[in-house]
């Protein structure tokens, strides 16, 4: 490989969430961190060298969107996913998470109805309470390990919600929907005159040999009826920037989502935000398709550790992402103990898999996006654990 995945960095002393907010968490300072979806691995140089050249200027004035932020989105988006999209399509968010909350507060009211599909990346349903809006529970089944949609269920549940937030592909499952999924969902959707919220940070990490399909593509129902949240950040490791984008084909759903924007002012990125982003697509192909290939190892790795040494331990391999769910439902312990397992046990740091809704009671999300010389030491360290249950 052109580029090293192998080496470990330290990110003691630089705010990494990752790092510094274990000991608030869980009183523990000695953790391996497995938890927070950003990876280990060294920022592409081509994102850092970018920014550096933006600092040669000495001024770090207001900046404006560089003709190359729309460009580069332009280009990855066609050439990546095969999508066209014209940038009078594209909204600046600083973030999907903060996007997703300027979308409930342009689309709905306080007292509204929004569906989710629990277990699922928990601000859709967090941010969504927070703002005095009604949470919906669609729950997805696993069958024959991988997550599903209940069709039947969703016809039902869907009834007088407003909008309908998809995690596409899906976190913490690690699903990519198949095109005819997507296709009903929108069916439905239209039907009932809810508006589908798809959440697709997650895309470019899809791993061979599945195929990613962005909502607003798999009909003309869904184009006409969906606003898609993007960002690099995920991809590429630089989450800190906060810089993501909405797609809206619909022209009066994008007039209502400007209305809102202009009147909140809140589709201005920071000087780094455009920079960063026209970077990693004009410059990432290489890096990508090498990271995925060294993920998809790990994933490999994780696999068949777990079915070697720990097979009460399921793992759900993902289809995209770097994140993996564990299902530890056949080790019989409570939440709270099988968390005290990880922590207190094997000295992990890992996300709870509760947080995601009640369906996730059983299980614990691990981030392979780190060197596989640090899985392997996390490993053995919950081998040890695992053998005193």
């Amino acid at each position: 490989m052109k580029y090293n995945f192998d080496e470990i960095i330290d990110r003691r002393g630089t705010d990494a969430v990752k790092i510094d907010a274990m000991k608030n968490i869980w009183g523990k300072t000695d953790m391996i961190p497995l938890w927070v979806a950003d990876m280990d691995f060294r920022t592409p140089l081509f994102v850092i060298d970018a920014l550096r050249e933006r600092l040669n200027h000495e001024i770090l004035g207001y900046p404006v969107k560089p003709q190359s932020w729309y460009t580069s989105i332009i280009r990855w988006l066609e050439s990546r996913h095969g999508w066209k999209v014209s940038a009078s399509e594209l909204t600046f968010t600083p973030g999907v998470v903060a996007g997703l909350a300027t979308i409930l507060h342009s689309f709905t009211k306080k007292g509204d109805k929004v569906m989710v599909q629990p277990p699922v990346y928990h601000p859709f349903f967090l941010l969504t309470e927070h703002n005095h809006r009604k949470v919906v529970y669609n729950p997805l089944i696993l069958e024959d390990g991988q997550y599903r949609m209940d069709m039947e269920r969703f016809k039902e549940d869907i009834k007088g919600c407003k909008l309908f937030i998809l995690c596409n592909p899906h976190n913490p499952g690690g699903r990519v929907w198949d095109k005819d999924e997507l296709v009903e969902v929108a069916r439905i959707c239209h039907e009932n005159g809810t508006i589908v919220v798809s959440d697709e940070i997650h895309a470019d990490l899809t791993l061979p040999p599945f195929q990613h399909h962005s909502f607003a593509t798999v009909s003309e129902e869904a184009e006409n009826n969906s606003i898609i949240l993007m960002s690099p950040s995920k991809a590429f490791n630089m989450p800190g920037l906060f810089s993501a984008y909405c797609i809206i084909k619909n022209k009066n759903l994008h007039a209502k989502l400007q209305e809102h924007v202009r009147a909140n002012e809140s589709d201005q990125g920071h000087v780094f935000a455009y920079i960063g982003v026209a970077a990693a697509y004009s410059n990432g192909t290489e890096w990508l398709d090498q990271m995925l290939a060294y993920v998809q190892g790990n994933i490999d790795y994780t696999d068949d550790f777990f079915k070697r040494h720990m097979p009460l331990i399921k793992v759900i391999r993902p289809q995209a992402s770097y994140l993996v769910f564990l299902d530890c439902r056949e080790l019989g312990l409570p939440q709270d103990e099988l968390v005290r397992l990880f922590v207190d046990g094997a000295h992990l740091a890992l996300n709870d898999g509760a947080m995601f809704g009640k369906e996730g009671a059983g299980f614990m999300r691990l981030n392979v996006g780190t060197p596989r010389a640090v899985l392997r030491q996390a490993f053995l360290q919950l081998h040890t654990a695992y053998n005193l249950l």
